[in-house]
Protein backbone atom coordinates (compact mmCIF):
# COMPACT_ATOMS: atom_id res chain seq x y z
CA UNK A 1 0.00 0.00 0.00
CA UNK A 2 1.45 3.32 -1.06
CA UNK A 3 1.51 6.10 1.51
CA UNK A 4 0.65 9.51 0.09
CA UNK A 5 3.43 12.06 0.45
CA UNK A 6 2.52 15.32 2.21
CA UNK A 7 2.16 18.32 -0.07
CA UNK A 8 3.94 21.46 1.07
CA UNK A 9 1.99 24.69 0.85
CA UNK A 10 3.59 27.99 -0.11
CA UNK A 11 3.60 28.94 3.59
CA UNK A 12 5.44 25.72 4.47
CA UNK A 13 8.03 26.37 1.77
CA UNK A 14 8.58 29.93 3.00
CA UNK A 15 9.10 28.71 6.55
CA UNK A 16 11.65 26.18 5.33
CA UNK A 17 13.45 28.98 3.50
CA UNK A 18 13.50 31.07 6.69
CA UNK A 19 15.02 28.14 8.63
CA UNK A 20 17.66 27.74 5.89
CA UNK A 21 18.29 31.49 6.07
CA UNK A 22 19.03 31.31 9.82
CA UNK A 23 21.23 28.25 9.29
CA UNK A 24 23.32 30.14 6.72
CA UNK A 25 22.46 27.65 3.98
CA UNK A 26 21.24 30.13 1.35
CA UNK A 27 23.31 31.76 -1.37
CA UNK A 28 23.42 35.58 -1.41
CA UNK A 29 20.63 35.92 -3.96
CA UNK A 30 18.20 33.69 -2.08
CA UNK A 31 19.17 35.26 1.26
CA UNK A 32 18.36 38.70 -0.19
CA UNK A 33 15.02 37.42 -1.47
CA UNK A 34 14.14 36.06 1.98
CA UNK A 35 15.09 39.37 3.62
CA UNK A 36 12.83 41.25 1.22
CA UNK A 37 9.96 38.87 1.94
CA UNK A 38 10.47 39.24 5.70
CA UNK A 39 10.33 43.02 5.33
CA UNK A 40 6.95 42.82 3.56
CA UNK A 41 5.34 39.91 5.46
CA UNK A 42 4.74 40.62 9.20
CA UNK A 43 3.60 37.06 9.93
CA UNK A 44 6.69 35.56 8.34
CA UNK A 45 8.84 38.12 10.18
CA UNK A 46 7.34 36.94 13.48
CA UNK A 47 8.16 33.37 12.51
CA UNK A 48 11.74 34.46 11.79
CA UNK A 49 12.01 36.20 15.18
CA UNK A 50 10.75 33.05 16.90
CA UNK A 51 13.35 30.92 15.12
CA UNK A 52 16.11 33.35 16.08
CA UNK A 53 14.95 33.36 19.72
CA UNK A 54 14.85 29.56 19.82
CA UNK A 55 18.36 29.29 18.40
CA UNK A 56 19.62 31.77 21.00
CA UNK A 57 17.89 29.89 23.83
CA UNK A 58 19.37 26.58 22.73
CA UNK A 59 22.87 28.06 22.65
CA UNK A 60 22.37 29.54 26.13
CA UNK A 61 20.76 26.50 27.77
CA UNK A 62 22.68 23.75 26.00
CA UNK A 63 26.29 24.84 25.40
CA UNK A 64 28.52 22.44 23.53
CA UNK A 65 30.35 19.97 25.75
CA UNK A 66 33.60 18.18 25.09
CA UNK A 67 33.34 14.42 24.72
CA UNK A 68 34.42 12.56 27.92
CA UNK A 69 37.98 11.21 27.94
CA UNK A 70 36.74 7.62 28.30
CA UNK A 71 34.55 7.97 25.21
CA UNK A 72 37.44 9.44 23.23
CA UNK A 73 39.68 6.50 24.18
CA UNK A 74 37.00 3.96 23.26
CA UNK A 75 36.53 5.58 19.85
CA UNK A 76 40.28 5.65 19.28
CA UNK A 77 40.60 1.93 20.14
CA UNK A 78 37.64 1.03 17.90
CA UNK A 79 39.03 2.92 14.93
CA UNK A 80 42.70 1.98 15.40
CA UNK A 81 42.91 -1.41 17.17
CA UNK A 82 46.70 -1.73 16.89
CA UNK A 83 48.37 -0.60 20.15
CA UNK A 84 51.71 0.10 18.57
CA UNK A 85 50.22 2.35 15.90
CA UNK A 86 47.42 3.92 17.93
CA UNK A 87 47.42 7.68 17.26
CA UNK A 88 46.55 10.36 19.77
CA UNK A 89 43.00 11.67 20.05
CA UNK A 90 44.18 14.90 18.44
CA UNK A 91 45.59 13.00 15.47
CA UNK A 92 42.37 11.03 15.12
CA UNK A 93 40.32 14.23 15.16
CA UNK A 94 42.61 15.79 12.59
CA UNK A 95 42.22 12.79 10.30
CA UNK A 96 38.42 13.01 10.59
CA UNK A 97 38.49 16.71 9.74
CA UNK A 98 40.79 16.05 6.79
CA UNK A 99 38.53 13.27 5.50
CA UNK A 100 35.50 15.51 5.82
CA UNK A 101 37.27 18.32 3.99
CA UNK A 102 38.36 16.03 1.16
CA UNK A 103 34.87 14.54 0.94
CA UNK A 104 33.16 17.92 0.80
CA UNK A 105 35.70 19.12 -1.75
CA UNK A 106 35.05 16.12 -3.96
CA UNK A 107 31.32 16.64 -3.61
CA UNK A 108 31.66 20.30 -4.62
CA UNK A 109 33.81 19.33 -7.60
CA UNK A 110 31.21 16.77 -8.69
CA UNK A 111 28.19 19.01 -8.19
CA UNK A 112 29.61 22.40 -9.17
CA UNK A 113 27.87 23.95 -12.17
CA UNK A 114 29.56 23.86 -15.54
CA UNK A 115 30.52 27.20 -17.15
CA UNK A 116 27.32 29.06 -17.99
CA UNK A 117 25.21 26.77 -15.80
CA UNK A 118 25.37 29.19 -12.87
CA UNK A 119 23.69 31.91 -14.95
CA UNK A 120 21.04 29.45 -16.11
CA UNK A 121 20.27 28.34 -12.54
CA UNK A 122 20.29 31.94 -11.31
CA UNK A 123 17.74 32.82 -14.00
CA UNK A 124 15.45 30.03 -12.81
CA UNK A 125 15.93 31.00 -9.15
CA UNK A 126 15.13 34.64 -9.93
CA UNK A 127 11.98 33.66 -11.79
CA UNK A 128 10.81 31.46 -8.89
CA UNK A 129 11.44 34.24 -6.35
CA UNK A 130 9.47 36.66 -8.54
CA UNK A 131 6.51 34.29 -8.64
CA UNK A 132 6.57 34.04 -4.82
CA UNK A 133 6.93 37.79 -4.25
CA UNK A 134 3.97 40.18 -3.90
CA UNK A 135 4.90 41.50 -7.35
CA UNK A 136 7.41 40.15 -9.88
CA UNK A 137 9.10 43.48 -10.66
CA UNK A 138 10.98 46.29 -8.94
CA UNK A 139 9.68 48.77 -11.49
CA UNK A 140 6.24 48.12 -12.99
CA UNK A 141 5.43 49.69 -16.34
CA UNK A 142 4.52 48.70 -19.89
CA UNK A 143 6.48 51.71 -21.21
CA UNK A 144 10.02 50.78 -22.21
CA UNK A 145 11.05 54.43 -21.83
CA UNK A 146 10.16 54.14 -18.14
CA UNK A 147 11.66 50.71 -17.52
CA UNK A 148 15.05 51.16 -19.19
CA UNK A 149 16.03 54.43 -17.43
CA UNK A 150 15.11 52.88 -14.07
CA UNK A 151 18.21 50.67 -14.27
CA UNK A 152 20.57 53.63 -14.76
CA UNK A 153 22.68 54.16 -11.65
CA UNK A 154 21.58 50.86 -10.13
CA UNK A 155 23.64 48.53 -12.30
CA UNK A 156 26.49 49.24 -14.76
CA UNK A 157 24.48 48.56 -17.91
CA UNK A 158 20.81 49.11 -18.75
CA UNK A 159 19.22 46.31 -20.77
CA UNK A 160 17.85 46.37 -24.29
CA UNK A 161 14.09 46.83 -23.96
CA UNK A 162 11.67 46.21 -26.84
CA UNK A 163 7.91 46.68 -27.11
CA UNK A 164 6.17 43.44 -28.08
CA UNK A 165 2.64 44.42 -27.02
CA UNK A 166 1.25 44.15 -30.55
CA UNK A 167 2.62 40.61 -30.76
CA UNK A 168 0.90 39.45 -27.58
CA UNK A 169 3.88 39.83 -25.23
CA UNK A 170 3.35 43.09 -23.30
CA UNK A 171 6.10 44.41 -21.07
CA UNK A 172 5.29 44.18 -17.34
CA UNK A 173 8.39 45.84 -15.89
CA UNK A 174 11.88 45.02 -14.71
CA UNK A 175 13.91 44.03 -11.69
CA UNK A 176 17.48 43.36 -10.64
CA UNK A 177 18.56 39.75 -10.11
CA UNK A 178 21.91 38.44 -8.91
CA UNK A 179 24.15 36.23 -11.07
CA UNK A 180 27.56 35.26 -9.74
CA UNK A 181 27.20 37.93 -7.01
CA UNK A 182 26.64 40.63 -9.62
CA UNK A 183 23.44 42.59 -10.15
CA UNK A 184 22.01 42.07 -13.64
CA UNK A 185 18.84 43.40 -15.31
CA UNK A 186 15.80 41.20 -15.77
CA UNK A 187 12.86 42.25 -17.95
CA UNK A 188 9.43 40.77 -17.28
CA UNK A 189 6.95 40.16 -20.09
CA UNK A 190 3.54 38.52 -20.04
CA UNK A 191 1.78 36.20 -22.47
CA UNK A 192 -1.82 35.58 -21.46
CA UNK A 193 -1.49 34.47 -17.80
CA UNK A 194 2.16 33.46 -18.08
CA UNK A 195 5.14 35.57 -17.01
CA UNK A 196 8.45 35.54 -18.85
CA UNK A 197 11.67 36.57 -17.08
CA UNK A 198 14.38 37.70 -19.50
CA UNK A 199 17.76 37.92 -17.77
CA UNK A 200 20.58 39.82 -19.50
CA UNK A 201 24.09 38.91 -18.32
CA UNK A 202 27.14 40.84 -19.67
CA UNK A 203 29.83 38.57 -21.14
CA UNK A 204 33.23 39.13 -22.75
CA UNK A 205 32.38 37.76 -26.19
CA UNK A 206 30.34 39.87 -28.61
CA UNK A 207 29.59 36.89 -30.86
CA UNK A 208 25.99 36.12 -31.80
CA UNK A 209 24.83 32.60 -31.06
CA UNK A 210 21.74 30.64 -32.02
CA UNK A 211 18.99 30.10 -29.48
CA UNK A 212 19.14 26.94 -27.41
CA UNK A 213 16.30 25.51 -25.33
CA UNK A 214 16.44 23.77 -21.98
CA UNK A 215 14.03 22.56 -19.33
CA UNK A 216 14.89 23.05 -15.65
CA UNK A 217 12.64 22.29 -12.65
CA UNK A 218 9.60 22.14 -14.91
CA UNK A 219 10.28 25.52 -16.57
CA UNK A 220 11.29 26.12 -20.17
CA UNK A 221 14.36 28.21 -20.90
CA UNK A 222 15.72 29.69 -24.08
CA UNK A 223 19.20 31.18 -24.21
CA UNK A 224 21.34 33.04 -26.73
CA UNK A 225 23.99 35.75 -26.87
CA UNK A 226 24.41 38.93 -28.88
CA UNK A 227 26.41 42.15 -28.58
CA UNK A 228 28.23 41.13 -25.42
CA UNK A 229 25.08 39.99 -23.59
CA UNK A 230 23.97 36.45 -22.74
CA UNK A 231 20.18 36.19 -22.50
CA UNK A 232 18.08 33.62 -20.66
CA UNK A 233 14.30 33.64 -21.03
CA UNK A 234 12.47 31.61 -18.35
CA UNK A 235 8.77 30.78 -18.24
CA UNK A 236 6.19 28.05 -17.78
CA UNK A 237 5.05 28.84 -21.31
CA UNK A 238 5.13 26.02 -23.82
CA UNK A 239 8.41 25.69 -25.69
CA UNK A 240 6.85 26.87 -28.98
CA UNK A 241 5.44 30.06 -27.43
CA UNK A 242 8.72 30.81 -25.67
CA UNK A 243 10.60 30.28 -28.93
CA UNK A 244 8.23 32.75 -30.61
CA UNK A 245 8.94 35.33 -27.90
CA UNK A 246 12.68 34.91 -28.36
CA UNK A 247 12.40 35.27 -32.13
CA UNK A 248 10.29 38.43 -31.83
CA UNK A 249 12.65 39.96 -29.27
CA UNK A 250 15.73 39.23 -31.37
CA UNK A 251 14.15 40.53 -34.61
CA UNK A 252 12.82 43.75 -33.03
CA UNK A 253 14.58 46.99 -34.01
CA UNK A 254 16.98 48.52 -31.47
CA UNK A 255 15.22 50.28 -28.60
CA UNK A 256 15.46 54.01 -28.59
Amino acid sequence: MTTAQPVLTETDELRLLVHAYHDGELDPANALAVERRLASDPELARESDAIAALRHALREKFPREEAPALLRRRIARAVVPSRSAAPSWQALAASIVLAAALSSGATWFTLRPAPGESALQAAVDGHLRALMAPQPTDVSSSDRHTVKPWFNGRIPQAPRVVDLTQDGFPLVGGRIDVVDRTGVPTLVYRHRQHLISLVAVPIASRATTASIQRSVQGYNLAGWSADGIAYWAVSDLGAADLDKFVRLFREAPPDG
